[in-house]
C-alpha cells in the first residue's frame, strides 16, 4: 500500500525512566495531561521518563528529566536496570508520536530514593522552565503500577517492576 510506514526501518528513541520511591516503599506516578482519549481513562499514569540528548549520560538524563517533569532533585540512586527495555508505538501513533521519527522507545531505568519534602514536588512549575506534563500525582503501590499504564507500555513496566522489586521496600 502506498505511503505505508515501514516500522522495521524506523529506529527506537533512546530515553530514560525514573522510579522514585519514598520512605514507605511507594512509587511516584503522574497522570499525563496530554492524553484526552476516553479509551485511555484510568490508564493515563506513568513514572517520569524522557529522551537522552546527544552525548548525554543516561544517569545525567534521568536526573534532568526528573527535575523537568516533577521538580524533584532530592534523590539518591538505589538501582539501575540491568537492561534496556523497548516498546513499540501502536499502529495509530506510528508516524505521529515521538515527532514521527521513531517506532518506539528503548529505555534505561533508574530507581531512586526520594529524600526531600513533598513540598519540593511541583508538577505545575517543574524545573528548567519546562511545560507541565502531568496534571496530578500520587504515591502508588509497586504492584498496582502496570495496571495504571497505557497498554502498549505495560510490558516495559512489568520488566521495571520485576527489576526493582527487591530495592523498593
Amino acid at each position: 500500500m502506498a505511503g505505508a510506514i515501514d516500522r522495521e526501518a524506523m529506529p527506537y528513541r533512546r530515553c530514560v525512566g525514573i522510579m522514585v520511591v519514598n520512605n514507605e516503599g511507594k512509587v511516584w506516578i503522574g497522570r499525563r495531561n496530554d492524553l484526552k482519549d476516553p479509551q485511555t481513562e484510568g490508564v493515563l499514569w506513568q513514572m517520569p521518563q524522557g529522551g537522552i540528548d546527544d552525548g548525554e549520560d543516561p544517569w545525567d538524563a534521568a536526573q534532568r528529566e526528573l527535575l523537568e517533569e516533577t521538580n524533584i532533585s532530592s534523590i539518591r540512586l538505589i538501582a539501575e536496570s540491568p537492561d534496556w527495555y523497548a516498546y513499540d508505538l501502536p499502529d495509530e501513533a506510528l508516524g505521529r508520536a515521538l515527532k514521527g521519527r521513531y517506532r518506539g522507545q528503548t529505555q534505561k531505568w533508574f530507581a531512586v530514593r526520594f529524600e526531600g519534602s513533598e513540598a519540593e514536588i511541583d508538577i505545575e512549575n517543574p524545573g528548567g522552565g519546562h511545560k507541565p506534563e502531568f496534571d496530578q500525582w500520587r504515591w502508588a503501590e509497586l504492584n498496582e503500577i502496570p495496571g495504571l499504564i497505557i497498554p502498549f507500555k505495560r510490558p516495559v513496566y512489568d520488566q521495571v517492576v520485576a527489576a526493582f522489586r527487591d530495592v523498593v521496600g
